[in-house]
């Protein structure tokens, strides 16, 4: 399907309004006229009216992009259209009043501003306005819905990229091959903790090869994916790596992207091992403060800048870094924050994920 982009937003609202009212103005300048055959100055006076009518309703549009519109009921959006309709149609009226003097005979303004003709042209002009109200939220919720399809399709298939991604990550052959070799040396040592760790292995590769969803999944279930992880690593590299965890029960049952954190914490333990004296301590930090996840992922070491123009450092880093980017900017837009710490014997991934997973682009 066609995916409209924000840019796309204000063309078509401009192209809308500039083609709508000049085709209304035509139709009625089309009527006028043929009844006034011969008095150009009382047909101007229908531009007129409809060129007022133009920025009047852009006044309006003002006044609806202020409003946030997907969490009012249909209830409340129509008392809005009609007060706003009623008042707009009454600023316009006496505009018009105004402009359309000079084009009339004398005397006219008094005919004018009769309350028969005061209502009925407040009712014509209100029922205009209010048309081009509803018809501006209907293209509105119609535009938002093509997004949302086309953030849903880019956020599967990132999220798709990111689970095969992920796959390479826990196939890799180094990884496969330490683990596998711990588990080996194990058989002879320790035959219990020789079966621990191939139930870590086990249950770390299930999470991405039994795993469904690829948009969120609970906070509780990413940290246990990565508990198994670590363990692997903890038998590797045994007193070398030491893991810290503080997380807020609130926060365990908070919606994140699935793959998300491993990513993170496998380029601490990476990298923390090449710069960290050791130990390495990881630390793993996730609390909602006013209905925001604050996640934080620490190592002790040191920032690696990554390989290429302005930086030596080894092959691969920043790459992780920035799919996550580009994963929240398409599932959080405008309601995240992704920063990195760089200090100078510790480096931190601070991560805030507000409640605007749904929440609708700016109206054009």
């Amino acid at each position: 399907m066609n995916i409209i982009s924000l840019n796309d937003k204000k063309k078509i609202f401009w192209i809308l309004q500039i083609s709508g009212w000049s085709l209304l103005a035509l139709f009625n300048f089309a009527i006028y006229y043929r009844s006034h055959f011969g008095e150009p100055a009382k047909a101007a006076a229908v531009f007129i009216t409809y060129f007022i009518g133009f920025f009047i309703s852009l006044l309006l549009r003002r006044l609806y992009r202020k409003i946030d519109y997907t969490g009012r009921s249909i209830q409340s959006l129509s008392g809005i259209v009609i007060v706003g309709s009623i008042l707009a149609a009454n600023l316009q009226f006496f505009i018009d009043a105004v402009l359309s003097i000079p084009l009339h005979e004398k005397g006219w303004i008094n005919t004018f501003l009769t309350v028969q003709v005061y209502l009925s042209q407040i009712f014509w002009k209100s029922f205009i306005l209010g048309t081009w109200s509803a018809l501006y939220f209907a293209v509105n919720l119609w535009i938002e819905w093509n997004l949302q399809q086309g953030r849903i399709e880019k956020a599967n298939a990132l999220a798709h990229a990111a689970q095969l991604q992920m796959l390479r990550y826990q196939l890799n052959p180094h990884f496969l091959f330490n683990a596998l070799n711990s588990i080996r040396a194990l058989v002879d040592e320790n035959q219990k903790h020789a079966k621990d760790m191939i139930t870590e292995l086990s249950e770390f590769l299930r999470y991405s090869l039994v795993s469904k969803n690829y948009s969120d999944v609970p906070l509780k279930q990413e940290l246990e994916a990565v508990q198994h992880y670590f363990r692997i690593e903890k038998k590797r590299y045994e007193e070398k790596l030491q893991i810290e965890y503080d997380i807020d029960p609130l926060a365990e049952e908070y919606p994140v992207l699935s793959f998300l954190i491993h990513p993170l914490v496998e380029n601490a333990v990476k990298y923390g091992m090449q710069t960290s004296p050791m130990p390495l301590v990881i630390k793993l930090q996730a609390k909602v403060v006013e209905e925001s996840l604050h996640l934080e992922i620490c190592n002790s070491g040191r920032w690696t800048e990554p390989e290429g123009p302005g930086g030596n450092g080894p092959k691969g880093t920043g790459t992780g870094l920035e799919n996550i980017r580009r994963r929240l900017e398409n599932a959080f837009p405008g309601c995240h924050t992704f920063e990195t710490v760089k200090g100078k014997n510790q480096v931190c991934i601070r991560l805030i994920i507000s409640k605007g997973l749904n929440q609708a682009a700016p109206m054009p």
